[in-house]
C-alpha cells in the first residue's frame, strides 16, 4: 500500500469541528511516516466528486474528518474498490466510527488509530448496506425515528442535539403506529402494524444509540429491528433503553435478519446514515465485503486498547 493518503475534510461538521479536525489527525499520520493529502468539498458533490478522483488516482487510503455524513459521502467513492476507508469522528453522531469502535472526538487519537490499523495490516472487509446506488454503513430507519429527524430537519433553532430532543417530544405527541409490509428475502413478509423499523448494517443511530444491537458488519446479513404497536407511555419506557441495547429483550420489539429487507408503509420517509434516502418503499440490501476497513474482531493483540472508542 502506498504511503500517500487522504484526508477527506468536511469543514461544517460538527459546527466546524471537522476543520478543527483535520491538523491533529494529519499530525498523528504524518508521525507515523504517511503523507497526507487533504481534500475539501464546497458541497457535497463536489466533496464526492473530489474523493472519487482521489481514489481513482490510487491513493492509499481515505480518511473522513466530520460525522456520519461525511463517512456517508466517503462510502460512496471506496465502495466495491480496494481503498481503505478510515474516519476521524467529530460529528453528532459518528456511528459509522463506533460500529468500528475507532475513538470519538479525538482526531489526534483517531489518525493513530488509523495508522496503527494501515501499517499493522489490520485491514479487512466490512459489509455494507445498499439501497438504490446509495450505500450505507450503519442503519435505515422508518417510522418514529425517521418522522424525528424529518420535524428536526425543519427546525431553525435550537442548534445541535437540543432540536433533535425537542422533535423527540413533539412527535411523542402526534405519532401513531404505522402499517408496515416487512419482505425478507424476496419471500418471507410480515405484515405488522408498528412505531418504527430500522434495518441495520451497523449497531447504532442517533450518536449512540443501539437500535440494532447485535447487528454483526461481517455477517453478510441485515439486522432488521422492528417496535410493535405501543402506547406512548411504552414508547418512552421502552426508548432509553436503546441506549443500552436492552430493549431488544422487550415483548414489542422483534428482530429479523436478511441480505435483502424491503420495508412499505404509508407516509414514511427512510434515512440511512441519518439522510433522507425517499419515501418508502424501499429495497435494502447487505453487501458483503463492500469496503475495506477494520472490524474489531480482526485487530487481535495488535491494537492497542487505548485506541478504543472513547
Amino acid at each position: 500500500m502506498t504511503s500517500e493518503i487522504t484526508l477527506f475534510v468536511n469543514p461544517t461538521a460538527g459546527r466546524g469541528r471537522g476543520a478543527q479536525a483535520a491538523q491533529p489527525a494529519a499530525s498523528a499520520l504524518r508521525a507515523r511516516g504517511f503523507s497526507v493529502r487533504a481534500v475539501i468539498g464546497e458541497d457535497a458533490p463536489d466533496a464526492l466528486r473530489r474523493a472519487r478522483e482521489a481514489v481513482a488516482a490510487g491513493t492509499g487510503a481515505l480518511i473522513a474528518a466530520g460525522g456520519d455524513g461525511t463517512a456517508g459521502v466517503a462510502l460512496q467513492a471506496v465502495a466495491g474498490t480496494r481503498t481503505p476507508l478510515g474516519v476521524v469522528a467529530v460529528g453528532t453522531g459518528n456511528d459509522f466510527a463506533r460500529a468500528l469502535r475507532l475513538p470519538v472526538r479525538d482526531p489526534a487519537a483517531a489518525g493513530e488509530a488509523v495508522a496503527e490499523a494501515l501499517k499493522g495490516a489490520h485491514v479487512r472487509d466490512v459489509d455494507l448496506g445498499r439501497v438504490g446506488g446509495t450505500w450505507f454503513g450503519t442503519v435505515l430507519a422508518s417510522g418514529f425515528d425517521s418522522r424525528v429527524n424529518d420535524r428536526g430537519n425543519r427546525m431553525r433553532w435550537p442548534a445541535g442535539r437540543l432540536k433533535y430532543d425537542l422533535a423527540i417530544l413533539a412527535e411523542l405527541a402526534a405519532f401513531r403506529p404505522v402499517p408496515y409490509r416487512i419482505t425478507l428475502d424476496g419471500g418471507d413478509v410480515h405484515e405488522v402494524e408498528a412505531m418504527l423499523v430500522a434495518v441495520g448494517n451497523g449497531t447504532s443511530y442517533g450518536g449512540g444509540m443501539r437500535i440494532c444491537a447485535d447487528a454483526d458488519m461481517t455477517d453478510g446479513l441485515l439486522d432488521v429491528t422492528v417496535v410493535g404497536d405501543c402506547g406512548r407511555a411504552t414508547l418512552l419506557r421502552v426508548f432509553p433503553r436503546v441506549y443500552t441495547g436492552t430493549h431488544l429483550d422487550h415483548p414489542k420489539v422483534t428482530v429479523h435478519r436478511a441480505a435483502r429487507v424491503e420495508p412499505a408503509a404509508p407516509g414514511i420517509t427512510g434515512y440511512a446514515d441519518e439522510e433522507p434516502l425517499g419515501a418508502l418503499p424501499l429495497t435494502a440490501e447487505c453487501v458483503p465485503g463492500a469496503v475495506r476497513s477494520w472490524p474489531p474482531e480482526t485487530w487481535g493483540n495488535a491494537f492497542p486498547a487505548s485506541l478504543a472508542s472513547r
